[in-house]
């Protein structure tokens, strides 16, 4: 089967960086972590998702947890002093990372951002990233991910 996957700009950095990474593609798209796990082949437990969090001045963090897990967003609004915090929308998604939902990686965005990971992610030697296309993820090394991303880490799952 062959899945004609565009070159998005998070393969580009992969690429650009010289980071080994594997395309996973899917037969058809994902609409939730458990069917991209499963179109992939790989535990949900690897799977990184990423959430954009917004505060009502604006300011955004894009938040990374394990895929089953859940961001709580008052963790995250406490570590970085805000006051209200919430998840952002469709369209301030594409606004400020440049992808739709279902394909923000923490890697590859529009606009740099502040990035938080839950500490639990480091638990797996390989991690799987969207690739910013729906038809596709990749799968890398945990610490390569975390070398790109310099994340903070935190405890920030519900």
């Amino acid at each position: 089967m062959s899945t004609l996957v565009t070159q998005t700009a998070v393969i580009q950095l992969l690429e650009d960086e010289g980071v080994e990474y594997r395309l996973l593609p899917h037969s058809k798209p994902a609409k939730t972590i458990e069917e991209a796990a499963q179109e992939r082949g790989v535990d949900p437990q690897q799977m990184v998702k990423s959430i954009l969090l917004r505060d009502m001045s604006g300011f955004h963090v894009l938040a990374c947890v394990p895929g089953p897990a859940q961001v709580d967003p008052k963790k995250v609004r406490d570590i970085f002093g805000c006051r209200r915090m919430t998840c952002a929308d469709a369209t301030d998604v594409e606004k400020v990372t440049g992808l739709v939902i279902g394909t923000v990686a923490p890697i590859g965005l529009k606009n740099p951002l502040p990035l938080i990971f839950d500490q639990s992610i480091q638990q797996h030697e390989l991690v799987n990233i969207s690739s910013g296309d729906r038809m596709a993820g990749v799968e890398l090394s945990t610490d390569d991910l975390l070398i790109l991303c310099d994340p903070m880490m935190a405890d920030i799952c519900r």
